[in-house]
């Protein structure tokens, strides 16, 4: 009998766990069922306006381009770096990161909900015509550009070689906007261009992230110490970015393997770590100074965020774009695609870059050109086109200049930042 009393307690607990458990799957399958049935009601919503419009609207429709118009339209909610690339779109963009492609030379994006040139590629018609990285452009052939997507302004910027294309250009310092005539061309990325520097300083422009700029940049050093270079400035002025492959490989050089480069915070929180690889060259000692401006970006920004967290390099410029989210090109069944941003990156400290940039450790700006002739006065047409020779002037580049007198006091590092 005493047990029997025991027992009824210890079942009256089971029994309200179990009661708990089963309110709690229910309410779940009820929340799930709900978001699935608003999804189903939004699907309707889609489906009835499209019905609508192919039965009601004056010309007969495209039901590819309705489509194609509702993803874009999807897209351009999110953020200004997540598009929908129809089939040519998508194939452009592949053969851009390889390095070649058609156009003028700029790479753009959205600042202020303005269309903004992040940088000109160096030796392109646009920095041969003084297009600068902040320009904002707001005409191309003298039509508006506000409310119009990254994808929209590729499309209308690029097209036949040799053909001729207008874009309106607002620039700060510059009382009124001014246009500039382009005349596209295919675009051939030269990623390294090197030179000396008082006999023992090592001078690097890395132009872009492209397909293997790590091993050009260890050809360039290898060539330069061979000519006595006891120290480096990479200059990353105007570099958009590029491959993150590459922006990790390059790091590598400078940092013992295993180090953290940077990481990636995904919508769960979830995090991804990209470490610095093991190298057969690595240059851990010599001293470094990293040139930067509002024109480097995406991978440059990675690179630059890793050697100052690890005082690796001495950052001497202005402060950087602030493009620090991950894209992923995910293909659609028909040959097109969705370019999604699905993570954000953040310096092996932990700092959260995107939107705001990099504070260089030595502040130092261009001087300003407010004349609006000389804002529009071109580059010499007769510079040779991808050259592998870095051209300055350390009589007009202040920050060259800087850096070059920075570097005379830097000693060789024996460690790294842990």
């Amino acid at each position: 009998m005493n047990s029997r009393f025991k027992i009824l307690p210890l079942l009256t607990v089971f029994l309200v766990i179990a009661l708990i458990l089963t309110s709690i799957a229910l309410v779940r399958t009820q929340n799930v069922y709900a978001a699935k049935t608003d999804r189903y009601q939004n699907l309707d919503l889609f489906t009835n306006a499209m019905y609508l419009i192919e039965n009601n609207y004056v010309e007969p429709v495209d039901d590819k381009k309705l489509i194609y118009g509702a993803i874009k339209g999807m897209a351009e909610e999110l953020d200004p770096h997540s598009v929908f690339m129809d089939p040519k779109t998508l194939r452009e963009f592949e053969v851009e990161t390889q390095g070649e492609f058609g156009g003028l030379g700029i790479t753009i994006g959205m600042k202020d909900k303005m269309l903004t040139v992040i940088a000109p590629l160096e030796d392109t018609p646009a920095y041969r015509k003084g297009i600068k990285a902040g320009d904002q452009i707001i005409k191309i052939e003298g039509v508006s550009t506000a409310n119009i997507s990254i994808d929209d302004a590729v499309n209308k910027l690029r097209g036949p070689e040799g053909t001729d294309v207008t874009i309106t250009i607002l620039r700060k310092g510059v009382d009124k906007p001014f246009d500039v005539k382009i005349k596209r061309a295919i675009i051939v990325i030269k990623a390294i261009k090197s030179a000396m520097i008082e006999k023992n300083i090592g001078y690097v422009r890395m132009i872009q992230f492209t397909n293997d700029i790590s091993g050009q940049l260890l050809d360039a050093m290898k060539a330069l110490d061979k000519q006595g270079a006891k120290s480096y400035i990479l200059d990353l002025r105007n570099n958009p970015g590029g491959l993150l492959t590459e922006a990790i490989a390059v790091s590598s050089i400078f940092l013992p393997a295993d180090k953290n480069v940077v990481y990636t915070m995904d919508r769960n929180q979830k995090r991804h770590d990209y470490n610095s690889t093991t190298f057969t060259h690595k240059e851990l000692k010599k001293p470094l100074v990293l040139l930067v401006n509002e024109g480097s970006a995406s991978a440059s920004e990675i690179f630059t965020g890793a050697m100052q967290d690890y005082g690796r390099a001495t950052i001497i410029g202005t402060k950087t774009f602030g493009k620090a989210s991950v894209q992923n090109i995910m293909h659609l069944n028909d040959g097109s695609g969705l370019k999604l941003t699905i993570a954000k990156y953040f310096t092996p400290k932990g700092r959260g870059i995107h939107g705001i940039g990099i504070e260089p450790d030595i502040t130092i700006a261009l001087p300003e050109v407010k004349e609006e002739e000389k804002a529009k006065e071109e580059l010499d047409q007769n510079l040779t086109a991808n050259s592998s020779v870095a051209e300055y002037d350390l009589t007009k580049d202040v920050q060259l200049k800087a850096a070059v007198d920075k570097i005379k006091e830097l000693p060789a590092n024996d460690t790294v930042k842990k």
